[in-house]
């Protein structure tokens, strides 16, 4: 198989890049303040990156409405000319499907995203899959219709349990892999390094990105082979992973090093149990640093945080630039 064009082009400009998984800005409700919105978009858009990643996990994209989705990709295609990618799977809306309905649900969200102008399609797991003999198979043709009805290049997305996925095998990733219009794998594991170094591995030379989704390993899955990042702790603060990744592939590693240690600990205060509680600790993290309203910065759709864990963030944030970052 060969490369269509887009997925060719897309690859090498994506290569070596930070697109930040962003956040939606949103009241208690749930009501997206699309004002906030087009000012977080000017100030990430400025940070050193490669491109965004919308609809994504951080950003709620399964729970949001279709228009909100509409207005929130077309605030990132006004704020940036850089690439976006856009998420599709099955919207939380639609409860109970069936796989049928499942499957035909992202490709539903996958064709509005290439109506929109979003340049690459990330493509949730559907969850039921996971449990299925033929479950692999099916996930491959899913690709498949996603790339024939939106005519864009795809992120393949190895989600951790937790947040609905279920393990890619590696023979799964090297059966996407194969597809014409794959730019990669994303991992996201949360804290499998197992999977996480197989599907990377699995990825080796097939000329497709490796992307690092893992919030809480993003150095060691560089060490792993991914050469590109696509995550939600550069939601707040994009800088602190763009300078690990900047470090890597530049062969600075008492740089990478030190890069890594502050990404740690900025990742140690943000994501942990409960780990849906990470999208509020993010949205915290961008009102500190002038990225969100106070008023705009809030998830309904995960666990109620407990006061404590603003304060660890916000600490955790003053000690890093009360130093020099290195």
């Amino acid at each position: 198989m060969h490369d269509t064009p887009p997925a060719h082009h897309l690859v090498e400009r994506l290569r070596g890049t930070l697109l930040p998984a962003v956040l939606t800005p949103m009241d208690p409700h749930g009501a997206v303040d699309h004002g906030a919105l087009a000012g977080y978009a000017r100030r990430i858009a400025a940070a050193p990156i490669g491109g965004v990643a919308v609809w994504a996990h951080t950003g709620r994209g399964l729970y949001l409405s279709d228009a909100d989705r509409a207005r929130v990709l077309r605030a990132w295609r006004e704020a940036t000319p850089l690439p976006i990618v856009a998420g599709a799977g099955t919207p939380r809306s639609l409860t109970g499907p069936s796989l049928a309905e499942a499957a035909d649900a992202t490709v539903a969200m996958a064709v509005r995203a290439a109506e929109l102008g979003a340049d690459a399609v990330m493509v949730y797991p559907v969850t039921a899959f996971g449990g299925l003999d033929d479950g692999p198979a099916r996930t491959v043709r899913l690709h498949e219709r996603v790339a024939a009805e939106t005519g864009l290049p795809l992120v393949g997305f190895y989600l951790h349990g937790e947040a609905g996925g279920f393990p890619y095998p590696p023979d799964l990733v090297r059966e996407l892999l194969a597809l014409p219009s794959m730019l990669g794998i994303k991992t996201a594991t949360l804290d499998r390094a197992i999977g996480c170094q197989d599907a990377l591995w699995a990825g080796r030379g097939t000329g497709r990105l490796g992307i690092t989704g893992e919030d809480r390993m993003f150095g060691p899955s560089l060490m792993w082979g991914a050469d590109t990042a696509l995550v939600g702790i550069a939601a707040a603060r994009p800088e602190l992973s763009a300078r690990v990744l900047r470090a890597w592939t530049g062969g600075d590693h008492a740089a990478f090093v030190r890069a890594s240690e502050r990404l740690d600990r900025f990742a140690a205060a943000t994501f942990y149990a409960p780990i849906e509680g990470y999208v509020q600790r993010m949205h915290w993290a961008a009102v500190h640093d002038g990225l969100l309203p106070e008023g705009a910065a809030h998830d309904p759709y995960g666990p109620p945080p407990p006061a404590p864990e603003r304060d660890r963030v916000i600490a955790c944030l003053e000690e890093l630039d009360a130093e020099a970052p290195g």
